[in-house]
């Protein structure tokens, strides 16, 4: 994943009278926080930081330029959506160095196609691991290709690369492989069908 560089400007206002007027002039509220420091509130441009959340999401790294001449490398740790009007409240961004291991939940995309007549279920969406925190991966991916019903994927069959470590439980269930419901469906109709005959048989 690479870095955005992305500009910031201190906030002196706080409470929810100074977060609608930090909105109000096109940025977002943020907190920068992490490795012991005090906590400092910026404010990020909202436009520059949408399109990289939409490029990177919660694993994207920035660059922070502050005005007041500092800077920082951080990761989105938590953000606040409004819903309604599709627009960011507020940023929770935690601080990070180059080098160092950061725990994060990392989008997991299935590839290939399970055995014909079956249905994929995804339980995880994401999965937990350890990574430099300036080279996540933007996604994992695991084979489901050819699997048959009643077959399973695992944590453990994610494929991971180098320099990536697993932190979730190997046996964590990412997607199950089904009957397809019509199958089951047939499957059903044909076992009542046979007790019909059996039934009538027994009362003669």
């Amino acid at each position: 994943m690479s870095e955005v560089k992305i500009s910031a400007e201190p906030r002196t206002e706080f409470g929810k009278g100074g977060a609608r007027r930090t909105r109000r002039a096109g940025k977002v509220p943020a907190v920068l926080y992490g490795h012991g420091e005090k906590p400092r509130h910026i404010a990020l441009p909202a436009r520059e930081f949408a399109a990289a959340i939409r490029h990177g999401g919660m694993t994207q790294v920035f660059n922070i330029e502050i005005s007041d001449g500092s800077a920082a490398l951080a990761l989105p740790k938590a953000i606040q959506r409004d819903p309604i009007k599709d627009t960011f409240d507020h940023v929770d961004l935690l601080v990070v160095r180059r080098g160092e291991k950061v725990t994060v939940d990392i989008p997991v995309q299935l590839t290939g196609e399970a055995a014909r007549e079956t249905l994929v279920m995804h339980e995880s969406t994401t999965l937990s691991v350890l990574a430099d925190a300036t080279k996540l991966p933007e996604h994992l991916e695991a084979s489901i290709e050819g699997r048959e019903a009643g077959s399973h994927v695992t944590a453990a069959d994610v494929t991971l690369p180098a320099g990536v470590e697993l932190a979730a439980d190997p046996g964590l269930i990412i997607a199950v492989i089904t009957v397809a419901q019509a199958q089951a469906v047939e499957a059903a109709g044909g076992e009542e069908a046979a007790e019909e005959p059996a039934a009538a048989a027994a009362e003669a």
